[in-house]
C-alpha cells in the first residue's frame, strides 16, 4: 500500500506555475516548457511514489519561486531553473507514460500552436 501523502503534498496546482509558464513560454522555448509540463502532469499520477512527488513539487516550486540562484530577468536567468527541472525529469522518467505524453502534446499545441 502506498504511503499516505501529507496534505502539503497534495497535487501541485499553484496558480503561479501556470502564470510563469505562460509568461516564459516563448522566451524559454519548447523543450523547457515541455519539461515543466511533463513534470506537472506526472505529479498528478495516483500511483506515483511519495519521493517522486516531493522531487517534482520541489523542482516546480523552484521554477515559480521569485528567489533564484540566477534571477530570471537576466539573459541567462533560466539556466538554474533548467538544471533543477532537468535533474528532476531525469529522476522520474520511468513514470512518464503515453497518457502523460499526450496531455503534454495537447498543452504544447495550445501554447505554441500547430507545427
Amino acid at each position: 500500500m502506498p504511503p499516505c501523502i501529507p496534505p502539503e503534498c497534495e497535487p501541485f496546482d499553484h496558480p503561479g506555475f501556470w502564470h510563469k509558464l505562460w509568461a516564459f513560454a516563448k522566451r524559454a522555448g519548447r523543450p523547457f516548457i515541455e519539461t515543466c509540463l511533463l513534470l506537472y502532469y506526472t505529479s498528478q499520477k495516483d500511483d506515483l511514489p511519495l519521493w517522486a512527488k516531493l522531487l517534482i513539487y520541489s523542482a516546480l516550486a523552484y521554477f515559480i519561486s521569485p528567489i533564484d540562484a540566477i534571477p530570471d530577468v537576466l539573459p541567462m536567468g533560466l539556466t538554474d531553473d533548467i538544471a533543477v527541472l532537468s535533474a528532476a525529469l531525469a529522476s522520474i522518467t520511468a513514470f512518464i507514460d503515453e497518457q502523460i505524453r499526450a496531455r503534454v502534446a495537447k498543452k504544447m499545441r495550445e501554447l505554441f500552436g500547430q507545427d
